[in-house]
C-alpha cells in the first residue's frame, strides 16, 4: 500500500488531549486463557485481523500544516509491537502470578514511542493461578475510547461454543415500563429537576476542575509527579448473579449495587488506614461515553459508525461525591447502595456532562489543545479516584479456538493514585484496581472491597426479594 497517497485523518480533540506533553493515557486490556497459548499465531492474527480493523492501528500522530494533529498511515513492523517476557522456568503458579503482576505493573508506566503506531501486544506463555496463558493489549487512549477499542479487540475473537454466531451483550436499553408515556406533571417535574441539577452539577464540576481540591487521604496523595510513580495492577471478581440478587431485594439497578460496593469498599479502606479520613471530602471522576446510544447487542453494533458516530474519543467526565462513612452508613452498609442510587438517578437528570464537553471545546478554541490537556490533568489530580466501566460479552469468547477464561482492563498514565475499572464477562464482574505503589496498600484495598460486597450482600439478604415477572 502506498501510504504517501493516503489522506491523513484528523485526530479527535479528546485524542489530542490524551497524547500531549502534559497528559498521556493508555488502556490496558488483559485476556486470560483456559489453555496454553504457545501455538497462537500472533503475527498472522495481527496482520490479517487486527490491523485491518481501523487505519489508526497502522498510523502515527503527526503535526498537520495548520498545527492540528493528524493520523498518518505508515508501514508497520509487527516485531516492534509484540513482546514476550521471559520468566524463570519451573516455578509454581503462585510465583508466575507474582512475576506477571510485577510485569504488568512495569509495562503500565512505560511510554510508547511516538515514532510508531501507538499499541503493543504482550504474550505471557506461562501458567498462573488465574490462567494457562495471558495476552495483554496496551493501547494509547488517543486511538479511541473504551467503546471503540473494545469493539475492535472483541471483533478479533469468536464465540467459543459456535464461531458462526455473533457475540452478544446484556441489553442496556430501558424497560418498556420505564420508556412508557409519562404524564404532563411527571414530564414537567423532570424538566424542572433536569434544569436545577444541570446548573448545580455543572457549577460544581467547574469548581472541582479549577479551584477545589479533594482532601489528601489514604487514596489520594495529591503528588504532582504521580504520572511517573510506580503502580500496581490487580483485580477482584464478583458473581453477577449475586449482584442481581442484591439488586432485586433493594429494587435498584445493577449499576447502583456495583457503585455502592465500590464506594463502601473505598471508605472501609480509608477508615482502616486513617479513621479520620472516613469523612474526608473525596470525589470520584467517572469517565462516561457520550455517544447517543442505548446499548449494543453485537460487535457489529459497536463498530457501526453510522449509528454510533465516527471512531474516536466520545467521552467526558462527571464528578461524583464518594459518600462519607458517617451517620446511618456506619451501621447499615445498604445506605451506600441507596445513596449511589440517588446520586446516579439525579445525575441522569442533568446535562452537566454535555456542557463539560462543550466547555472543553470552547477552551480548546480559545487557549489551545495543550491548555485543555493541562485542565484535564488538573481535574484528575484534584479528584480522589478515576472510575470507568465497560459491558462485556455474555458468552465465552475464544481466540482461534483458545477459550478466554477472564477479561479485565484498566487505565494507566494519569496522575491519580487510584483507578477503579469495572467490566462484566460471562456472568462475572471483574473490578480492576490500579494503585499508586508504596502509597496504597493494594491487598488491603482488595480485602475491603470483598468485605464491602459481603456486608452489603448479608444486609440485603434480610430483605425479601422482589419477584420478577
Amino acid at each position: 500500500m502506498d501510504y504517501e497517497k493516503e489522506e491523513p485523518e484528523p485526530v479527535s480533540p479528546m485524542g489530542q488531549y490524551f497524547n500531549s506533553p502534559t497528559l498521556c493515557i493508555y488502556v490496558i486490556g488483559v485476556l486470560e486463557f483456559e489453555v496454553p497459548i504457545d501455538d497462537l499465531h500472533v503475527f498472522t492474527l495481527l496482520e490479517d485481523v487486527f490491523l485491518p480493523i481501523n487505519p489508526r492501528f497502522s498510523s502515527i500522530m503527526v503535526q498537520g500544516k495548520n498545527g492540528e494533529k493528524q493520523w498518518k498511515q505508515v508501514a508497520v513492523n509487527l516485531k516492534d509491537h509484540v513482546r514476550m517476557p521471559i520468566f524463570p522456568e519451573g516455578k509454581s503458579l503462585e510465583c508466575n502470578s507474582n512475576y506477571f503482576h510485577d510485569y504488568l505493573s512495569t509495562i503500565a508506566v512505560e511510554k510508547l514511542p511516538q515514532s510508531r503506531p501507538l499499541w503493543e501486544i504482550h504474550i505471557v506463555n506461562y501458567p498462573t493461578s488465574d490462567a494457562a496463558g495471558i495476552v495483554v493489549f496496551k493501547l494509547h487512549h488517543a486511538l479511541g475510547d473504551g467503546y471503540s477499542l473494545m469493539g475492535a479487540l472483541l471483533s478479533c475473537l469468536q464465540r467459543a461454543d459456535d464461531p458462526s454466531l455473533p457475540l452478544s451483550f446484556p441489553s442496556l436499553k430501558p424497560s418498556k415500563q420505564e420508556s412508557s408515556a409519562k404524564s404532563f406533571y411527571t414530564r414537567f417535574s423532570w424538566l424542572f429537576s433536569s434544569a436545577f441539577n444541570t446548573v448545580a452539577d455543572f457549577g460544581w464540576s467547574v469548581l472541582k476542575s479549577s479551584i477545589i481540591n479533594d482532601d489528601k487521604t489514604p487514596i489520594r496523595s495529591g503528588d504532582e509527579g504521580n504520572d511517573y510513580h510506580p503502580v500496581s495492577i490487580s483485580s477482584i471478581a464478583f458473581s453477577i448473579d449475586h449482584i442481581k440478587d442484591i439488586k432485586s431485594r433493594l429494587k435498584v439497578t445493577i449499576n447502583d449495587v456495583v457503585t455502592g460496593i465500590v464506594f463502601y469498599g473505598i471508605r472501609l479502606y480509608m477508615q482502616d488506614m486513617n479513621s479520620e479520613s472516613k469523612t474526608a471530602e473525596s470525589t470520584a471522576l467517572v469517565m462516561l461515553n457520550t455517544r447517543n446510544i442505548d446499548g449494543y447487542q453485537s460487535i457489529n453494533d459497536m463498530l457501526n459508525t453510522k449509528a454510533n458516530g465516527p471512531w474516536g474519543n466520545k467521552i467526558s467526565f462527571l464528578h461524583v461525591p464518594i459518600p462519607k462513612l458517617n451517620g446511618n452508613r456506619i451501621s447499615n452498609p445498604l445506605e451506600f447502595v441507596w445513596e449511589a442510587h440517588n446520586i446516579i438517578k439525579r445525575k441522569k437528570q442533568s446535562l452537566a456532562v454535555a456542557l463539560t464537553g462543550t466547555l472543553l471545546d470552547m477552551e480548546s478554541k480559545v487557549r489551545g489543545q495543550e491548555a485543555v490537556a493541562k485542565h484535564i490533568r488538573g481535574t484528575i489530580l484534584k479528584s480522589s479516584a478515576v472510575i470507568s466501566n465497560l459491558v462485556g460479552p455474555v458468552q465465552q469468547m475464544s481466540l482461534v479456538y483458545h477459550p478466554v477464561k477472564g477479561l479485565y482492563f484498566t487505565l494507566a498514565g494519569g496522575p491519580e493514585s487510584l483507578v477503579v475499572s469495572i467490566m462484566s464477562y460471562m456472568g462475572v464482574l471483574r473490578v480492576a484496581l490500579k494503585t499508586e505503589k508504596d502509597f496504597i496498600n493494594e491487598n488491603k484495598l482488595k480485602s475491603c472491597m470483598q468485605s464491602a460486597f459481603e456486608m452489603i450482600a448479608k444486609a440485603a439478604a434480610e430483605i425479601p426479594r422482589e419477584t420478577e415477572n
